[in-house]
């Protein structure tokens, strides 16, 4: 549990990073990531690269979801009929 709790507040902090700031991070760590040596500081800059990936990723997701939103919402309900309008007809 002790794992869990700790990946939970990563995952706090991470919520709270800028995608912006993060995106003028990108190139540099993936250019990082792409010159191998065995050192903690490449397994970092993995570990950051696909960080800002996830970031990016949950971003797309949750815009692409949010503008589901409302058209979900007009075609799901049946629409009410308007209080104006009058549904009696006129026989002469």
């Amino acid at each position: 549990m002790a794992i869990e709790k700790s990946l939970w507040n990563i995952a706090d902090k991470i919520l709270s990073l800028d995608e912006a700031s993060l995106a003028g991070l990108w190139k540099k760590y993936k250019e990082r990531m792409e010159r191998f040596d065995a050192s903690r500081e490449w397994e970092q800059s993995v570990l950051i690269f696909f960080i800002i990936n996830s970031v990016r990723v949950k971003n797309e997701i949750f815009n692409e979801q949010i503008l589901r939103l409302p058209r979900d919402k007009q075609e799901t309900p049946a629409k009410k009929p308007s209080k104006d309008v009058s549904y009696l007809k006129r026989v002469k």
